[in-house]
């Protein structure tokens, strides 16, 4: 991934208060045997102090992948929005010259993948995961061998992804005049078309702390 200096993160609490903010859902990738193309799996995942949880099914073609290959790399990304080109016409210049754009945020976990095999293991696994998406605790209790999770487990297989690096990106023309992003940001507003509210609130949000972006 490609990162512009304005485009950074301003530092590790915007992409992990991102990452808190319900953004829990992305692409497992994982590199393929020599000639073929990388297995990639979407999926949900529950952060775990410094690692992302997840299940999947025993019949997924990823594990053989994972187990000739453990290092992979897991992307997140959201708040994305079409920028016309119109919308970014320089004084002077015809707007219909001017370049469209995408904005969006994103963040790539480089990780060391571990699959998870024990029962006992894989029930803790499940109950970390159903601590995040159910914290209500709406749930029967998960023990091996106890219904109704205890007869599904041995269908999936756990995987643990212990992060070793994080990459976090924010694209939101930040290097843009202040003039210039606050009308982008009230057009995206306006517009209102699937994530447009999300990424204005970005552009506001990074403008409010970046101010005239200076090298």
């Amino acid at each position: 991934m490609f990162i512009q200096p304005w485009d950074a993160a301003l530092d590790d609490a915007e992409w992990q208060n991102w990452i808190a903010d319900g953004h829990d859902f992305g692409q497992l990738c994982v590199n393929g045997p020599s000639g073929l193309p990388p297995v990639v799996v979407p999926t949900h995942f529950a952060p775990d102090d410094g690692r992302l949880l997840i299940h999947l099914a025993r019949p997924n073609p990823v594990w053989k992948a994972i187990e000739r290959d453990p290092d992979v790399t897991f992307t997140v990304v959201g708040d994305y929005a079409f920028v016309p080109g119109p919308w970014r016409a320089k004084p002077g210049i015809p707007p219909t010259d001017s370049v469209p754009t995408s904005y969006y945020a994103a963040v790539q976990f480089t990780c060391r993948a571990h699959i998870i095999d024990d029962p006992e293991a894989k029930a803790d696994l499940l109950r970390r995961q159903m601590a995040h998406f159910q914290p209500d605790g709406d749930h029967a209790p998960i023990d091996p061998g106890e219904p109704p999770y205890g007869r599904m487990l041995p269908g999936i297989r756990g995987l643990r992804l212990d992060v070793v690096d994080v990459r976090a990106k924010f694209k939101y023309d930040d290097h843009k005049p202040v003039e210039h992003r606050t009308a982008v940001a009230d057009r995206l507003t306006r517009r209102g078309q699937g994530l447009d509210i999300p990424a204005a609130r970005h552009q506001l949000r990074r403008l409010g702390r970046i101010g005239t972006w200076t090298p």
